[in-house]
């Protein structure tokens, strides 16, 4: 049984000196992140396909049972909307390969563009895709979350393709006004969608977006906390990330987080115990 949990990046300048210790060098930042969080969501592919040798350094800076779900290029997905893009995808499959295990799901997050109309072009796309991956979908068209029929179609083509919806829970964020900065600028950003929980296989991955004040993200996320914990008992293997507005706190939120799911089944394994952020950060050789 097994909870993995994480946030939207491994480096953030408010964690420093906080969770993480200070002024560390590019090639420890994720090592440092990895004894608070075993997972991490890969956005930074979506802009650019890192080098081999960068993703090598992200392999060597993780255990085996990390869970990295990246995102595919921009190109791919909102250029291209996946067709026609199979030189990119070659690309960005090829500087993917030394995560290994650790490349938990190929994450195809489509644009707010992609109506129901458009699933015959994943549905192809889909199909053409390498077996030796897992896919995650995340979409933001509004029919998905309104219409029955458009919604049943695209589980169709996800479940035939054995890839999972991935919901962006925002609900939390829009449930009253913003009341700071980093909430007014994800007002204007993030998808305003219903919360999702159904999961299609056997991996579900959740995205959840809180508020800047830590009791308002806590009970947000407290339905997510009852279904991860029977995804759980149902034998699922989910990856829960934990954003806020500002993330400032996200760290520690996705600990607790976990730790709310295991006071709920005990026999969930523990998280590693985190590298204070007054010392260096332990070798993982």
């Amino acid at each position: 049984m097994r909870l993995h949990v994480g946030c939207a990046m491994w480096t953030h300048a408010r964690w420093q000196g906080r969770f993480l210790p200070d002024r560390l060098p590019p090639g420890d930042r994720l090592r440092a992140y990895a004894s608070w969080c075993d997972a991490v969501e890969g956005n930074t592919t979506f802009y650019a396909t890192p080098s081999r040798e960068t993703v090598e350094s992200w392999a060597r800076q993780t255990p085996d049972d990390f869970r990295f779900v990246v995102k595919l290029p921009k190109p791919i997905t909102h250029e291209h909307r996946l067709t026609g893009a199979e030189e990119e995808l070659r690309a960005f499959l090829d500087a993917m390969e030394p995560l290994g295990p650790r490349n938990h799901a190929l994450w195809v997050q489509l644009p707010a563009s992609f109506s129901p109309a458009d699933v015959g072009a994943l549905a192809m796309f889909l199909r053409r895709l390498p077996r030796g991956h897992r896919y995650a979908v995340e979409v933001r068209h509004p029919a998905f979350f309104a219409e029955e029929r458009a919604e049943r179609l695209l589980e169709r083509v996800l479940t035939g393709a054995g890839a999972e919806w991935v919901p962006f829970d925002t609900t939390v964020l829009f449930r009253s006004p913003p009341t700071s900065d980093a909430e007014r600028d994800a007002w204007t950003k993030k998808p305003r969608v219903p919360r999702r929980t159904r999961a299609l296989t056997g991996h579900p991955i959740v995205r959840y977006l809180g508020r800047d004040a830590e009791e308002r993200t806590v009970e947000g996320w407290r339905p997510w906390v009852d279904t991860v914990a029977e995804w759980l008992r149902e034998g699922r293997s989910p990856t829960v990330f934990v954003h806020t507005p500002d993330n400032a706190d996200a760290l520690a939120l996705a600990r607790r987080f976990h730790d709310e799911v295991r006071a709920r089944l005990p026999e969930l394994a523990p998280l590693p115990e985190p590298v204070a952020a007054d010392e260096p950060p332990l070798t993982l050789f």
